[in-house]
C-alpha cells in the first residue's frame, strides 16, 4: 500500500510539477512563442526547428501541438506548416527524458536533494516578487522542484520491487514481445495522458532492474516502451482537436500518423537489435544501471530525430494523405491562412491592398458567423453553435494579425493618402470584430433557449427573419463596398440601416402587444428583444464601415459612429 501511494503521489507530484513548470515558462514567454510559431514556419527546416525549440522552452510536445492545432484553426498555420512543427515538438519533448536522466543517473549533482530548497526559492520568489515576470519566473522554480520531488518519490516507491523476480519476469515477457510493449506505452500515456511521465516511469523501472538483471538487456526491453510512448503522446492533440476545423483535424491526425510510421520502420531495427547497437555507439558513456536513464532518453531523442529526417523531405505527401483521410465534409469549416507578407510593408501602396483584402475575407468571416447564429436560434441548430465559435476565433486572429500589420506599416513613409486611410481601416479591423462579437451574443440567446426548452411564435419567428434579412442585405452592400471601394454600395447600406431601426421600434411593439395578448411568455419575450437588439447594434457598425468608406477612407476624427447601447459588451 505504501508503495501504491508513493508511485500515484510521485506522479501527480511529477505531472503537477511539468505543468506548473510549462506554464511558468509559457508565461515568461508571453505571446512570443505564437509569433514564433507563426513566422518561423517559411520552410520545413524552419518549422522543424521552431517545433523543437518552442517544446524545448515549454517542456510539453503537448503544449506545443495543441498550440499548432489552434493556429491551424485559426487559418494562422497550414497544414505542412502544423506538420513540421509537429515533427520538431517530438525532438524537443525529448528534453525531459534528459532531465530525468540525469537527476537519476548522475548521483554527484543530488538533484532531488536540491528538489526542496529550489521550492522554496520558487515560494519566496513568488511572494516578494512585485512583477509578474518575476512572478512567472517562482512558478518555474516551483515547477521545477515539484518535479524532482515526484521523481523522487517514484524512485522510492520502485526499489522494493527491485529484487521481485516476478514483476521482473511480467515485464521482461512483455517487452521480449516488442509489438506487445509498444502497445503498453500507449496504454501508459494515454492513461495518464503525459509523454514525460511515461518516459520517466520507464527509466525508473530501468534503474531498479525491473526490465533484466543486466543493463543491456534493460535497455533492449525498454526501447518498445519508449516507441509506444510516442504513438500515446499523440491522443492530446487529437481531444483539442475534435471540436476544431477540419484542417485542424487534419493537423492532429498527420502527429498520429508520423509517430505511428515512425514505430512501424524503426521496429525491425529494434527486433535485429540494430538500434539499441547505434544509441550505444553514439553515446559517450558506458552502459550500466546509473547512466540507463540517460541512455533511454538518448534512445527517445535519436528516434525521434531519424523519424523527423526519414519524413521531413515527405511533408508534401504525408498532406496529402491525411487529406485524402479526412475530407472536407458537408458543413466543415476551411478557413484559409492569413496571408500578410511582412516583405511588402516596403511598398505601402501594395501592403495596404493586401490588409483591404483580408479585411474582406474577416468580414465575410463575421457575416457567415452572424448566419449560423441566427439559424441556431431560429431553427434550434445546435451544430451551428459550434461552427459560430470557430468562425469568432477566426474572426479575433484576423483583427490581432491585421491589426498587427497595420501598425508596422504605419512605421514606414507613407503618403498623406495612406496616412489618412490607415486609421480607418483599424476601426473598420475593429468594427468587423464586433460584429463577430455580437453573433457570439445571439448564440448565447440561443443556448438559452435550448436550456430552458423555450420557442418563439410564429409571429415573431417571422418577425425576427425580416429582421436578419434585411441585416444581411446590409451587410452585402457593405463588403461591395469595401472589396471593390463601391460607393452606391455604401450609400444603399444607409437605407438599410434606416429600415433596421424602424424596425426595431416596431418589433419592441409587437412583442408588448404579444404579451398583453398572453401570447408570449416574459422569458421569451426577453429573447427575442436581445436578439433584435443584437442585430440592430451589428447594423451601427456596419454603418461605421460604410461612412469610413464614403469618406474615402480618410480619417477626420469623425468617422465612427458610436453604437446606441454604450452599455454593450466589449
Amino acid at each position: 500500500m505504501d508503495m501504491i501511494f508513493e508511485i500515484v503521489g510521485g506522479l501527480a507530484l511529477f505531472l503537477f510539477g511539468m505543468g506548473m513548470l510549462s506554464e511558468g515558462l509559457k508565461k515568461v514567454a508571453g505571446n512570443r512563442l505564437r509569433h514564433l510559431l507563426e513566422k518561423m514556419t517559411s520552410n520545413p527546416i524552419l518549422g522543424l526547428l521552431t517545433g523543437a525549440g518552442v517544446t524545448c522552452l515549454i517542456q510539453s510536445s503537448s503544449a506545443t501541438s495543441v498550440m499548432v492545432v489552434g493556429l491551424v484553426n485559426a487559418a494562422l498555420l497550414s497544414l505542412k506548416q502544423a506538420i513540421c512543427v509537429v515533427m520538431g515538438a517530438n525532438i524537443g519533448t525529448t528534453m525531459t527524458a534528459w532531465l530525468v536522466g540525469v537527476a537519476t543517473g548522475l548521483e554527484f549533482l543530488k538533484l532531488s536533494l536540491y528538489a526542496l530548497p529550489i521550492i522554496a526559492l520558487g515560494m519566496v520568489v513568488q511572494f516578494v516578487g512585485k512583477r509578474q515576470r518575476t512572478k512567472h519566473i517562482g512558478q518555474i522554480l516551483l515547477g521545477f522542484g515539484i518535479l524532482f520531488v515526484g521523481i523522487g518519490f517514484m524512485k522510492d516507491a520502485f526499489d522494493p520491487l527491485q529484487g521481485s523476480e516476478s514483476v521482473r519476469n511480467f515485464l521482461i515477457s512483455i517487452g521480449d514481445r516488442p509489438i506487445l510493449a509498444v502497445l503498453a506505452g500507449t496504454g501508459i500515456t494515454l492513461l495518464i495522458q503525459s509523454s514525460s511521465a511515461s518516459i520517466a516511469i520507464i527509466q525508473l523501472l530501468a534503474i531498479q532492474g525491473l526490465f533484466g538483471g543486466d543493463p543491456e538487456t534493460a535497455f533492449r526491453i525498454a526501447i518498445p516502451f519508449v516507441l509506444g510512448d510516442n504513438i500515446g503522446t499523440t491522443i492530446t492533440a487529437q481531444l483539442a482537436a475534435l471540436r476544431s476545423n477540419v484542417n485542424a483535424r487534419r493537423a492532429a491526425m498527420a502527429h498520429t500518423m508520423f509517430n505511428v510510421l515512425g514505430v512501424c520502420w524503426i521496429l525491425p531495427f529494434v527486433y535485429l537489435g540494430w538500434f539499441p547497437t547505434i544509441v550505444n555507439h553514439i553515446t559517450p558513456w558506458s552502459l550500466g544501471f546509473g547512466t540507463i536513464g540517460l541512455e533511454i532518453a538518448a534512445a527517445h531523442s535519436v528516434f525521434n530525430v531519424a523519424n523527423a529526417l526519414m519524413f521531413l523531405p515527405l511533408v508534401g505527401l504525408l498532406e496529402k494523405v491525411v487529406v485524402r483521410i479526412l475530407p472536407a465534409r458537408k458543413g466543415d469549416i476551411q478557413m484559409q491562412p492569413v496571408t500578410l507578407d511582412r516583405n511588402l510593408l516596403a511598398t505601402p501602396p501594395v501592403a495596404m491592398d493586401q490588409a483591404r483584402r483580408e479585411l474582406v475575407r474577416m468580414a465575410e468571416t463575421a457575416r457567415d458567423a452572424l448566419d449560423d447564429a441566427s439559424t441556431a436560434v431560429r431553427h434550434d441548430d445546435r451544430a451551428a453553435l459550434k461552427r459560430v465559435a470557430i468562425k469568432e476565433d477566426a474572426v479575433d486572429d484576423f483583427q490581432t494579425e491585421i491589426t498587427r500589420y497595420l501598425v508596422e506599416l504605419s512605421q514606414q513613409t507613407l503618403s498623406p493618402e495612406a496616412a489618412n486611410e490607415l486609421p480607418v481601416l483599424l476601426h473598420t479591423v475593429n468594427d468587423v470584430e464586433r460584429i463577430g462579437d455580437h453573433a457570439v451574443n445571439i448564440t448565447e440567446i440561443a443556448v438559452r433557449k435550448f436550456d430552458q426548452k423555450l420557442t418563439f411564435s410564429q409571429s415573431a419567428t417571422e418577425e425576427m427573419g425580416k429582421m436578419r434579412d434585411e441585416v444581411y442585405q446590409m451587410f452585402d452592400d457593405i463588403l461591395a463596398a469595401i472589396g471593390n471601394n463601391d460607393l452606391s454600395a455604401a450609400e444603399e447600406s444607409f437605407k438599410h440601416e434606416e429600415t433596421i431601426n424602424r424596425m426595431q421600434m416596431e418589433l419592441r411593439r409587437s412583442h408588448v402587444r404579444r404579451l398583453s395578448e398572453g401570447t408570449c411568455s416574459a422569458m421569451v419575450g426577453l429573447l427575442f428583444v436581445d436578439f433584435v437588439d443584437n442585430l440592430e447594434k451589428i447594423g451601427d457598425h456596419l454603418t461605421n464601415i460604410a461612412q469610413g468608406v464614403l469618406g474615402g477612407l480618410q480619417w477626420d476624427g469623425k468617422t465612427e459612429q458610436e453604437p446606441a447601447d454604450t452599455n454593450e459588451e466589449a
